[in-house]
């Protein structure tokens, strides 16, 4: 890991040393070229030999052409990659610490180390699903708008269920400890119609843009979110323009959820349930679907034998995801009757057309890291049959589209100046999303040397 953080240190400065020599050169280095790049728009289109300019926090131009304003600080970045920064549809912030996991983590600082995990990995926006404080969260992103720390802009949810439920029987028990300790309503029980439709109408004044809703008796534990709940949120949140995700219990519940208008699906549930017929009414209701593999397979991954992951992490911080449950296996598989049952039905949706999203449920289980497993859950779509440039899509300008992002997602003039340059060619080999040179958002580099420091010293 020495090594690993030798190299990444070295990088940087002769990154820096790069720009700083460049920008004396040009009076007006806010505005800035890379040219002779490869361009991954995020659309499914490649440029193949390019250029892009920003200036500030915006993009201004993209072409197939070389452009080389005088004004501007030109990088020539050839054999390299640009594609614009990852998007995070499904993740749980705050309560996954440096060393533990637990309410007692929630708090600013933590929710700011998780942000900056998520930037070091290229991730540009990220959607918190139904189990945030309010007050905390705007502090947050407000920290963030007035630039006192970089990283990727929150969205977050109003959680509902019935009562004192919701979340898995773990998670449940420390979110309503965050509840107390903040003193405000992170779930939102829903008792009958009546009253769930004034649950939905008190969310939309404190702000909320988005519900998410848990359709899941949790193995019995819990009571399941009955229709005439569901229905009742879900229409009058269409008054209010907010959109309405569910985790729902299976892919039965796919149907009468989207037959009301629910507008995504953050556990796909896929498999031989999930038939074509199912995944047609998706595309057909214009929904999407976070497949959320990762979190069923990577808990039982040695993951802390990723070098990919040990550049966020200590050595200490590393020996749990080795030995902290009684079976992890060096690299999981799943059987091949399982696999083959993953593979059907996923192509299904690819086929007919269904909105994929990236979404790795991070943070509602110990060890779930921020980051890093947007990038495994990329390797798990393309090994169940996505092509790179799906994947990729899944990842930017499909998340950005369902969470309202109309300046993220892609690389087109307008839009924000948030994008990764990579090593190494994600479409020839996915995990090649791995080879992070730069990352920037909102047009500014992020130091990932500088926060390696600070987490592995």
């Amino acid at each position: 890991m020495k090594f690993c953080l030798w190299f990444l240190v070295l990088q940087q400065v002769l990154i820096m040393n790069f720009v700083t020599a460049n920008a004396q050169q040009n009076e007006s280095p806010s505005k800035v070229v890379i040219k002779n790049v490869r361009i991954i728009v995020g659309d499914g289109s490649v440029i193949e030999n390019g250029s892009l300019q920003f200036e500030n926090n915006l993009i201004t131009r993209v072409s197939s052409d070389q452009i080389e304003p005088a004004d501007a600080l030109v990088i020539d970045a050839e054999g390299k990659t640009i594609m614009p920064a990852l998007i995070d549809g499904h993740s749980h912030l705050g309560y996954q610490g440096r060393k533990d996991w637990g309410a007692h983590n929630y708090g600013l600082s933590n929710l700011i180390d998780n942000l900056e995990q998520y930037a070091f990995y290229g991730f540009s926006a990220v959607f918190s699903a139904g189990s945030d404080s309010l007050a905390l969260m705007n502090s947050l992103d407000s920290q963030r708008e007035s630039g006192e720390f970089i990283g990727p802009r929150v969205l977050f949810a109003a959680g509902m269920a019935p009562p004192n439920q919701g979340p898995n029987d773990q998670f449940l028990t420390h979110a309503l400890t965050v509840e107390t300790r903040f003193g405000e309503t992170i779930l939102y029980g829903l008792e009958n119609p009546t009253q769930a439709r004034e649950q939905v109408r008190t969310v939309s004044e404190k702000g909320f843009k988005f519900i998410k809703i848990w359709v899941d008796d949790r193995g019995g534990s819990q009571s399941k979110l009955s229709p005439d709940l569901y229905t009742a949120v879900i229409d009058e949140a269409s008054k209010f323009g907010l959109k309405v995700f569910v985790h729902q219990q299976f892919a039965s519940d796919i149907p009468p959820l989207l037959a009301v208008g629910a507008h995504g699906f953050l556990h796909g549930r896929i498999g031989s349930d999930l038939s074509e017929d199912i995944a047609t009414k998706i595309r057909t209701a214009g929904a999407f679907v976070v497949p959320n593999w990762g979190l069923g397979e990577l808990r039982q991954e040695a993951i802390g034998e990723d070098d990919f992951l040990n550049q966020i992490y200590s050595e200490d911080e590393m020996v749990g995801l080795v030995t902290n449950f009684s079976r992890r296996f060096l690299r999981y598989r799943n059987s091949a009757q399982v696999e083959a049952e993953l593979t059907n039905s996923f192509m299904n949706m690819i086929e007919v057309g269904v909105d994929i999203v990236l979404g790795t449920d991070a943070g509602a289980v110990p060890n779930h890291p921020f980051g890093y497993t947007g990038h495994r859950e990329l390797e798990i779509y393309v090994r169940l049959g996505m092509s790179p440039m799906q994947a990729l899509v899944a990842a930017t300008s499909n998340a950005a589209k369902h969470l309202g992002l109309d300046d993220l997602g892609l690389l087109r003039s307008g839009y924000s100046a948030d994008f990764l340059i990579l090593d190494e060619n994600p479409l020839d080999e996915i995990r090649n999303t791995r080879t992070i040179s730069n990352v920037y958002l909102s047009g500014k580099t992020i130091d990932r040397a500088a926060l390696q420091r600070r987490w592995s010293p």
